[in-house]
């Protein structure tokens, strides 16, 4: 037989867990695409973007510019002069596992769309000590067969000014320059691949 502090104290545990509960509800299921227009109709900022949702383009940020940094593959490239194409920007870094994970379809979108209209361009922003040194991020493009453009952020410029924070981090913007898809991490290739059609297609 249980004894009624003991009793007492078990129904104490229990309310409190149940204000927990209630008090951190499980998030709501994200839709596959935010609504076409906000209250105030303004852009989001790129801090308010949700990964893996496709942005109406009514309510796209623009993208920013890169940053300074040595072009491998390319002569320097501006969101201006890529006006009309349909950008792809993936952050990576050359030792970093899950990058060299997404290579395989990152470069398969390049041979696939390049003529077609997309730009894909690999933001190397370092992590490690021996990824700021330009020489060794030439050798790594160049072991992995990457061909499309990559530009250095030693600075981490362009990584600030999208507001990444992990590694693989992808965007998708559209010929206009806007922002129409973010990814974080490895998977929704799928996804990723039908955001690039639809917006070819634009």
């Amino acid at each position: 037989m249980i004894k009624k502090p003991i009793l007492i104290s078990l129904i104490a545990v229990m309310a409190a867990g149940g204000v927990a509960i209630a008090r951190y509800p499980r998030p709501r299921r994200k839709s596959i695409m935010l609504p076409s227009h906000s209250a105030d109709n303004k852009s989001l900022s790129l801090a308010d973007i949700k990964t893996d949702m496709l942005i109406p383009p009514g309510i796209a940020p623009a993208a920013p510019d890169f940053g300074e940094g040595i072009w491998i593959n390319s002569e320097p490239l501006t969101l201006k002069k890529l006006s009309g194409r349909v950008v792809l920007v993936e952050f990576w870094t050359f030792a970093c596992y899950n990058c060299q994970n997404t290579l395989p379809s990152v470069k398969a979108w390049d041979a696939k769309y390049r003529d077609l209209g997309l730009t894909i361009v690999g933001v190397h922003t370092p992590e490690l000590q021996s990824e700021y040194i330009i020489d060794s991020v030439r050798r790594e493009v160049l072991a992995l067969g990457i061909k499309y453009a990559i530009v250095t952020d030693n600075d981490y410029k362009t990584w600030k000014a999208y507001n990444v924070e992990a590694w693989p981090t992808l965007f998708v913007i559209d010929k206009r320059g806007r922002i129409r898809w973010l990814h974080v991490g490895e998977g929704r290739y799928d996804e990723t691949e039908s955001v690039i059609k639809t917006l070819l297609a634009e």
